[in-house]
């Protein structure tokens, strides 16, 4: 049956595409929607160019036709704005009187909703709009396009028991086919395996599904350190190959604070760039979020405004160069060398639209504050031969917009999963410190 959804302001300023994602059904814009959208087209941020983009489509729909009385959309649904009348405000109980945007929205839904005898579902990323909207027996749902299930997040990393006799073919070889019974079709390039023997659990094997050669095949083991970082735990173990294997030009770590995602990553650059010269520089940046009340505007120039947001950047690749096996820093002068040497950049994601990024290992920090829309625009900047981790944690977003489920990072985990050029690890064990772990844990 042909439906009609609502949308909210969160919706469109979240994904301008929305209004051409809802199939063959009718999508309704209340008009007090399209007042506040207005609030934000002036807004350097994302969410002001987003702002801008469904302003220019609805613009390009107007021309069309008559948004007022619907405008055909490509898969057969219609196009509405919806203007504010007295029924609107007649249809709300008396506690939501009053004209307050979010009521006024709520009306509109409530009033389209009695008139089409239930075919109307209200779509809101505000929960409490959504609340409201379920008191009032209005049918209401997030977005969920761009939704990926928190708790079903590609792990990439897959448990297998074998018989032991194929580990030690897998030893002996350096690969391994796929033993019968066993739909091998279900890992994914570049997933990583943990072989467990049938006869003995306690004998095991790491390796990585490569998907050209559909085999296992083994996963190196890092003998001198990479910076002087060993990895600590098996998962470490895989983020470490992903991160050294330069067939590999997308890279995504998840995992909670103190998993070494940052760290694993800067090494893996420093090694890349200072050492065996594959890239011609490592590029770090991370979204610009405080934690708690900000402190306002920061003087001084791009480097001096950033210091404070890249300062965790900084402590890790001080901890890299004071832990380095020859027991010596590499640079006497720390990062500050790093930078004067054009070794290490750090880039403010505000100005990277518009860029192509070549021969570049790039680390974008903390990219669960990113929306999926900021993320294609920070992937599509990749050149020939950039190769780009992202790191973050889809429990810890301080980005107003977005949640564990509808983040960029989440969206590109689950994207990239079936794609021979990328490999995904999520890192289970924290290793900061004991402290860190248990705070992790319980808090």
């Amino acid at each position: 049956m042909k439906k009609t959804f609502v949308l909210d302001t969160n919706v469109l300023l979240h994904d301008p595409q929305a209004i051409f994602k809802f199939d063959d059904n009718d999508v309704v814009i209340p008009i007090t929607v399209i007042e506040e959208v207005d609030r934000f087209k002036k807004d350097m941020s994302e969410v002001g160019r987003n702002a801008r983009q469904i302003s220019r489509f609805l613009d390009d729909m107007r021309a069309k036709g008559s948004l007022s009385k619907g405008v055909p959309l490509e898969k057969g649904g219609t196009l509405r704005v919806n203007l504010w009348t007295r029924g609107n405000a007649a249809a709300l109980p008396e506690e939501l009187a009053g004209d307050i945007a979010d009521n006024r929205i709520l009306g509109a839904a409530l009033a389209i909703h009695q008139a089409q005898n239930g075919a109307t579902i209200f779509v809101t990323k505000d929960t409490n709009l959504r609340i409201k909207s379920d008191a009032l027996g209005i049918p209401t749902q997030d977005y969920q396009h761009d939704k990926v299930r928190i708790d079903e997040l590609y792990t990439g990393v897959a448990e297998i028991t074998v018989p032991i006799a194929t580990i030690d073919t897998f030893y002996e070889k350096g690969a391994v086919t796929p033993p019968e019974g066993k739909d091998y079709n279900a890992l994914y390039a570049n997933e990583y395996v943990v072989m467990r023997g049938q006869e003995d659990p306690g004998k095991s094997a790491l390796g990585r599904h490569d998907g050209l050669k559909k085999m296992i095949v083994p996963v190196p083991r890092v003998k001198e350190g990479i910076w002087g970082i060993f990895p600590k735990n098996k998962e470490q173990a895989f983020a470490c190959d992903a991160l050294l294997n330069d067939d590999i030009k997308l890279v995504t770590l998840v995992g909670k604070a103190g998993t070494g995602k940052t760290l694993l990553a800067l090494a893996a650059g420093l090694q890349k760039v200072a050492d065996e010269n594959i890239y011609k520089k490592l590029l770090v940046s991370r979204p610009v979020f405080p934690l708690g009340r900000d402190i306002g505007f920061l003087p001084g120039d791009i480097e001096e405004k950033l210091n404070p947001w890249m300062k965790p950047i900084f402590d890790n690749i001080e901890l890299l160069l004071e832990i380095n096996p020859s027991g010596k820093k590499k640079v006497e002068r720390g990062y500050e060398e790093l930078l004067h040497m054009g070794i290490l950049e750090i880039e403010p994601l505000t100005y990277i639209r518009g860029r192509s990024i070549p021969h570049q290992f790039m680390i974008i920090d903390e990219a669960q504050n990113l929306t999926p829309h900021e993320m294609k625009t920070i992937l599509t900047r990749c050149g020939e031969n950039t190769k780009i981790i992202l790191t973050g944690d889809p429990y810890q977003i301080d980005n107003p917009y977005v949640d564990s489920s509808s983040n960029g990072l989440t969206y590109v985990v689950e994207k990239f999963k079936e794609q021979p050029i990328a490999a995904h690890v999520t890192l289970m064990k924290g290793e900061r410190s004991a402290l860190a772990e248990l705070a992790a844990n319980l808090l």
